[in-house]
């Protein structure tokens, strides 16, 4: 349920954390920087930047229950999917069918940057996170 409009929003919080992953190619293996982002004004995601030869990074966007779940056992639909190698990796297949990229990262450190940010907006508060007034406003036209 929307926050009453007259209730401040928590202050924002932000988290950001670099992070080594790696392309998984049909050849070879390519270590990639990324940086892990979470910002609480988007409390249900994480973004993933991934630094690669252009100035800009590639940014996804990923549900982070989804990371903990992938963690577990296959998850994930369309252009994000998830799941956990053998190895304590978590192997996350990013992109439509043949763009398809599949990227490698350390399972431990990433499920470590997802519960920091369960401690920063607990499971179940995410809406009272959400600035829901621009969306009320669009409705209202």
């Amino acid at each position: 349920m929307p926050q009453h409009p007259d209730a401040p929003l928590p202050a924002p919080r932000v988290l950001t954390r670099p992070m080594a992953m790696a392309l998984l190619a049909p050849d070879t293996t390519i270590r990639i920087d990324a940086v892990v982002g979470y910002d609480s004004r988007d409390p249900h995601a994480l973004t993933i930047a991934f630094h690669l030869l252009g100035e800009d990074p590639v940014v996804w966007r990923v549900d982070r229950e989804m990371i903990l779940t992938g963690s577990l056992r296959p998850t994930g639909d369309g252009d994000i999917r998830l799941r956990p190698d053998p190895d304590g990796g978590l192997l996350l297949r990013l992109g439509p069918t043949g763009q398809r990229a599949v990227v490698r990262c350390e399972q431990e450190a990433l499920g470590r940057f997802v519960r920091d940010t369960f401690v920063l907006v607990p499971q179940g508060t995410e809406e009272h996170h959400i600035d829901w007034e621009p969306l009320l406003a669009s409705l209202r036209l």
